[in-house]
């Protein structure tokens, strides 16, 4: 019986892994449950998942949820991030979905690490913001690092591991990562400035939180993604290429050096990451239709359109440069917030985020308080570069 801890459990990962969860209740619990202030929607977890814990990031939002839930459930509610890290590496959790977007999860995500849990991440923050520190927690605390996102979880099948979990990439010579293109696929830049944020949200595949969706439509989860890979697999840059793919069916590939090429195929569901993650190296059932190949009829393949989405070169640049990709994804959380909340336009998020790479004195860093100040660097540039009046 693995305990479960799930970080983020009322966005979309997190609901999917308790549908996994619930689907084997022979085999998984839910332990854990931890959100930032989506007050109904954890009440409702914790009736149907009965975890022991409830961690709410907000307090007032955790002092509303122990009165929701008061005589109707044995949770315990907390408030905070300190019993979030906590938890994620308390001897009571066997394993860890780190699932909270953005740079708020990256301190219980590091924190199970160290413990050497079995730690799910789909986190993009805890690589891209603090790699090298991060595979350093891995590797000392023994963890069980398995990823989730598709696209890496899809390298990950394709390739040979050990019994830690740990890809061997000694004959590979080419990773290729999967982009859908996103709502905005085959559109001009010229033709995004006037883009609203509901139909950045409209992706043609996936059903994701508002943050993500962005993301994808800009291209800059292809960014972040790279960046992953790079550190996964132990790879440069070069050694990865982007192919935009819309059926979203091919979810990445592996190139062997005598030519062969293995690509992992399925819905465009993450319930099957998700259950390849927790149940690795067995297979469990995801709850996930069946791929009809028939049905599905044609695969797509084109090279993504760098004028028109500037942000992936930028990604491919900035991981070049030491901390490069620290002050890119701040700066891209502070572009995406004013972007939803209607403050600049699509089209200035590369702008930004450009910005502050050159503005942000960039170095590698080695600490949990580096990368902190890193990402609140970066984003006080971004800030001030969205509050210029004339940028407006």
């Amino acid at each position: 019986m693995q305990r479960v801890m799930v970080l983020g459990a009322t966005g979309s990962i997190g609901l999917s892994t308790l549908d996994v969860i619930g689907r084997h209740p022979d085999k998984y619990r839910a332990e854990v449950l931890c959100a930032n202030r989506s007050v109904a929607e954890m009440a409702a977890l914790c009736l149907q998942h009965e975890p022991q814990h409830a961690v709410m990031f907000c307090p007032d939002a955790a002092e509303e949820l122990e009165t929701r839930l008061s005589g109707r459930v044995a949770t315990r509610v907390h408030a905070g991030e300190a019993p979030m890290v906590d938890f994620a590496q308390s001897p009571d959790v066997d394993t860890v979905m780190a699932a909270i977007v953005g740079f708020a999860g990256l301190s219980a995500a590091l924190a199970a690490a160290k413990a050497g849990k079995r730690l799910l991440l789909a986190n993009k923050e805890a690589l891209v913001s603090a790699g090298g520190l991060f595979m350093t927690a891995v590797r000392e605390g023994g963890a069980l690092l398995l990823p989730v996102d598709s696209e890496h979880n899809a390298m990950f099948q394709c390739l040979p591991c050990d019994t830690q979990a740990r890809p061997q990439m000694a004959r590979v010579e080419k990773i290729l990562l999967t982009a859908s293109g996103g709502p905005f696929r085959g559109r001009s830049r010229d033709s995004l400035h006037n883009v609203t944020p509901d139909e950045a949200c409209a992706h043609p595949n996936w059903s994701m939180g508002r943050k993500i969706s962005v993301d994808s439509a800009s291209l800059v989860n292809k960014g972040l993604e790279l960046a992953e890979a790079c550190w996964l697999f132990d790879r440069k840059p070069s050694e990865i290429e982007v192919v935009v793919h819309p059926q979203s069916i091919i979810h990445s590939l592996i190139r062997y050096v005598d030519g062969s090429v293995l690509a992992q195929l399925g819905q465009p569901d993450m319930r099957t990451p998700i259950a390849y993650s927790l149940s690795w190296p067995d297979r469990v059932s995801a709850g996930v239709d069946i791929l009809d190949l028939v049905k599905t009829a044609r695969l797509d393949f084109e090279s993504p359109d760098l004028d028109a989405f500037p942000c992936l070169r930028l990604a491919y640049e900035a991981i070049d440069v030491p901390g490069g990709m620290c002050a890119f994804s701040a700066a891209n959380e502070v572009a995406v917030d004013a972007f939803l909340s209607e403050k600049i336009r699509f089209t200035d998020i590369d702008q930004t985020i450009a910005a502050t790479l050159n503005c942000v004195t960039l170095a590698e860093p080695t600490t949990l308080a580096e990368v902190q100040a890193l990402d609140r660097a970066a984003r006080e540039a971004a800030g001030a570069f969205i509050s210029d009046v004339s940028f407006r």
